[in-house]
């Protein structure tokens, strides 16, 4: 087990960073909240979790063990993967998702892309005394996980090392994109249609 990597920022993508440990880049998938918070050629250290399939090795990385822990416990409730636990991390803090499951939040699960009425359902049941009560630490359920799609991509662009300008640019291009996407827009997708787009701008 992999607990946590730390060392330099090497490279960013819009869903993986790599950190040189040792000499070696390590490619971590992250969600596009803790990827906002990375810098290339800043030290960062992020929790890590391990999936292992009989065809790959998969390293994800969290802004800190709480956020671990609820990848892996989220991943013991079935039909629940590691991509889709790193989709609901992506769009509600862990202790957004506790209070969803302690409140039996239908709403705040369905806003996760691939949960629908009766996958959330399923989920608020098996979940229910696995997550704990909340911490009292994580933005309101329903909240983005720690700023407006707006902010967490213009600061992803940022550090992906493009200029405030191209950023706003992007950003701006992006919106319709966004809006039609509903309450909850899916950093990831966004952050590929603003690479797209900087890239056709160039």
């Amino acid at each position: 087990m992999i607990a946590f990597v730390s060392g330099p920022v090497a490279a960013l993508a819009p869903t993986t960073a790599v950190i040189e440990v040792g000499g070696i880049g390590m490619a971590v998938q992250c969600t596009p909240n803790t990827l906002s918070g990375l810098r290339i050629g800043q030290e960062a250290k992020l929790a890590t979790s391990l999936v292992v399939r009989e065809d790959s090795l998969t390293l994800y990385g969290f802004a800190d063990d709480d956020e671990r822990q609820v990848f892996e416990l989220l991943q013991t409730a079935s039909g629940v993967g590691p991509r889709l636990a790193q989709a609901m991390l992506a769009v509600h803090s862990p202790d957004a998702l506790r209070l969803a499951v302690a409140t039996g939040d239908e709403k705040a699960l369905t806003a996760v892309p691939g949960i629908g009425k009766k996958g959330a359902q399923k989920l608020l049941l098996e979940l229910k005394d696995r997550l704990g009560e909340p911490l009292g630490t994580g933005p309101a359920v329903g909240a983005p996980v720690s700023r407006s799609w707006r902010d967490q991509l213009h600061a992803a662009l940022i550090g992906l090392g493009y200029a405030t300008r191209e950023a706003d640019e992007a950003v701006a291009a992006v919106a319709p994109q966004a809006e039609a996407m509903g309450a909850a827009p899916e950093v990831g997708p966004l952050l590929r249609a603003a690479l797209q787009s900087l890239s056709r701008a160039r």
